[in-house]
């Protein structure tokens, strides 16, 4: 079969590997009918996750078919149409037992494209499928539930829920990206005051209106601070989320956010960040990371079957699975194509 495959910083291929089988009695194998890229992929190919070693194939969302099933898997069954979610879990160790499958110390956890053979690909082998697989119901596309194999889940867990966005609050997303945009959408729901998105692409804040957001801002030519500071009689955001990844983000967030407010670190930081203890230590302020759970993907796919959001608004271009390379071309290029997610078919 064809795989899009890692192999060091800066370099893969789609390349003919072999096909996966069961391993375990847990597995299911999975034909990948509908993929995606995430700006996690793009910072594996830039070197920020060295766990992801060279031979790897990369990718953590698919929509697929069953295809075999190991003998211990009750849930799922061949020709089972399915969700595959980016987190693995084993569900029945400490973290698991909590839900914060992210932390999974039974071989789950993010896993995928990560530790071992991942969904970009023709065919993928899915550890513990009667955990990590979510069945798809009817009427819903694969380019909407795909949104959920990541995203979705993820602007709503680490920005929305971790950043404890309530009725009235004033949220600053830093970041228009797709998890930006995720957690824009997700914090509508909790009915703010305002949502203000900041970015330096003029596109992605067109696309954060579309979303939702109140107030844009390209910080480029505008004090984020200040606008920020205007619009909550000079205090400042209650939840600051940060979006994107990169020191400066984090640390606007930090600048952002009011006394007692949250800051709730959605990005894939590849390096240090400075924390600005001196002005922070007197602010109460609260700093939240995480890896996303998952715990949250049955309710927003409800939400999604009842089309009370609308996930599938984030595709911006599609491809067939052999023009991967290009796929990514343009999604790695998002300034100027103007790429939120590209979805590969068979």
């Amino acid at each position: 079969m064809k795989a899009l495959v890692y192999h060091g910083p800066g370099q893969k291929a789609w390349e003919e590997v072999p096909e996966p089988t069961i391993l375990h009695d847990t597995d299911a194998v999975v034909r990948v009918d509908a993929v995606t890229i995430c700006g996690t992929d793009l910072h594996i190919l830039k070197g920020d996750v060295p766990a992801v070693t060279d031979g790897r194939t990369l990718g953590h969302e698919a929509v697929g078919t069953v295809i075999e099933v190991g003998t211990s898997v009750r849930n799922v069954k061949p020709g089972d149409r399915v969700l595959v979610s980016c987190i693995t879990s084993c569900g029945s160790c400490r973290f698991c037992r909590e839900a914060r499958y992210g932390q999974c110390l039974g071989g789950g956890g993010w896993i995928l494209g990560h530790l071992i053979d991942g969904t970009q690909a023709e065919f993928v082998r899915v550890p513990f499928a009667d955990t990590s697989t979510f069945a798809i119901p009817e009427g819903v596309s694969d380019e909407e539930v795909l949104m959920l194999a990541d995203i979705g889940p993820t602007g709503y867990e680490v920005g929305v829920l971790n950043g404890r966005v309530a009725p009235g609050d004033t949220v600053v997303v830093v970041g228009a990206g797709p998890i930006g945009l995720s957690v824009i959408m997700g914090a509508k729901l909790f009915s703010p005051a305002r949502v203000v998105a900041v970015d330096l692409a003029d596109s992605r804040l067109e696309a954060a209106k579309q979303f939702g957001a109140d107030v844009v801002i390209n910080p480029s030519r505008e004090d984020a601070v200040e606008i920020v500071k205007s619009l909550t009689g000079g205090l400042g955001a209650d939840v600051a989320v940060e979006a994107v990844g990169v020191p400066e983000s984090f640390e606007q967030c930090t600048a952002l956010v009011r006394p007692g407010g949250t800051v709730a670190n959605a990005g894939v930081h590849g390096g240090p960040a400075v924390l600005h203890l001196e002005d922070l230590w007197i602010k109460d302020v609260t700093i939240t990371t995480g890896l996303v759970d998952t715990y949250s993907t049955p309710t927003l796919l409800k939400l999604v079957a009842s089309h009370q959001i609308d996930l599938a608004r984030f595709v911006t271009h599609r491809f067939a699975m052999d023009d991967f390379m290009e796929a990514y071309d343009v999604f790695s290029a998002a300034a100027d194509t103007n790429a939120l997610k590209v979805v590969l078919t068979r």
